[in-house]
């Protein structure tokens, strides 16, 4: 079990749609009819704009079409596979032997770990040195890479660095610029950019089986940033308003005041994970603008990766061992008054 199979149905192994994305598809569409296909892509951007649904689509195609050269990869002018296809059955069931997924998964205590374990990467060693189960294709997605850490991180260095024939490997990054260089120089890189508002809107109504026009989720696609994950928490009233209470208090840096940030807490209660969820989004985005912000200086943009790691850090500690919200509230202010000072 991961973290996502809490929603199963918008699981990105399950969404045979892609929305926004057409040139990055094409990319991977064309590299792989030219029979000269790398064996590892990084697939990187923002979270929630559809990394990981453009890397399922990927495995479901080069599983279902294993030669270059049939007529059906050859015809095809997108990584579509039909919903009905037994390959997309099977991926969609997690029943297809010739595909691998790395992700968090729960460890003994039923709690979610905070990196991927070292022995799932190592399960690759003997995926990758078994025959595939269809004379085709192995196909492994790590979902997030972001989640390694240095002890899983090299040991898929190792497996990057001498990759079998016919193996594909399909890493998803959140913030590809702090993955290992030695793991980012043996992959093609694919960076996505954040979705325009009708491809959200769009992406969400087909999610939701909602109308694209819909009022309320024409508000979420707006204040979304280019993330269908955003938009979809964000059909929650109540997480709309944190995210603008959120925002807010953003903007007021690096003036920080502790009435609102304890009004904050109070709206994060150890009971609510969605709460959480909305709060690190809301976060994660601000920082997003500002580091693909051309005009900052070098030095505060190192200041403001640095903050997003050691942030994203304690959320995940925070939300594994179910700790009180409102100290992790007065952190990450603090830490961004400090980085917007200078």
């Amino acid at each position: 079990m991961s973290q996502e199979d809490e929603d199963p149905g918008l699981h990105p192994r399950r969404t045979t749609a892609l929305f926004g994305h057409e040139d990055a598809e094409r990319t991977l569409l064309e590299a792989y009819q030219s029979g000269r296909m790398p064996h590892a892509w990084l697939i990187g951007g923002e979270p929630g704009i559809g990394k990981a649904t453009l890397a399922y689509r990927m495995a479901r195609f080069v599983l279902a079409y294993p030669e270059p050269a049939m007529p059906e990869a050859l015809r095809a002018a997108s990584l579509a596979v039909d919903p009905d296809h037994p390959v997309a059955r099977r991926v969609a069931g997690r029943a297809h032997s010739d595909l691998l997924t790395l992700e968090r998964t729960l460890n003994e205590r039923g709690k979610l770990r905070q990196s991927i374990a070292v022995d799932d990467v190592r399960r690759t060693v003997s995926f990758f040195g078994s025959t595939a189960g269809e004379g085709g294709w192995r196909v492994v997605i790590v979902d997030a890479v972001d989640d390694l850490n240095k002890e899983s991180a090299n040991a898929l260095l190792k497996v990057l660095e001498e990759p079998p024939r016919r193996s594909l490997m399909l890493l998803v990054s959140h913030a590809s610029g702090r993955v290992l260089p030695t793991i980012r120089s043996r992959c093609r890189m694919l960076m996505l950019r954040p979705l325009p508002t009708e491809a959200v809107s769009n992406a969400a109504a087909g999610a939701l089986d909602r109308a694209p026009d819909d009022a309320e989720l024409q508000a979420a696609a707006e204040a979304a940033g280019g993330s269908v994950a955003r938009a979809l928490s964000l059909l929650d009233g109540a997480a709309l308003e944190l995210r603008r209470q959120v925002l807010d208090l953003l903007a007021r840096l690096p003036q920080v005041d502790a009435k609102a940030l304890h009004a904050l807490g109070d709206k994060l209660p150890v009971s609510d994970v969605d709460s959480l969820s909305a709060f690190m989004e809301a976060v994660n985005g601000w920082l997003s603008e500002r580091l693909r912000d051309g005009e900052a200086d070098l030095r505060r943009m190192a200041r403001l990766a640095s903050a997003w790691n050691d942030i994203n850090r304690r959320g995940r500690e925070v939300e594994a061992f179910n700790l009180d919200r409102k100290p992790l509230v007065f952190s990450v202010f603090g830490q961004l008054a400090d980085a917007a000072r200078g």
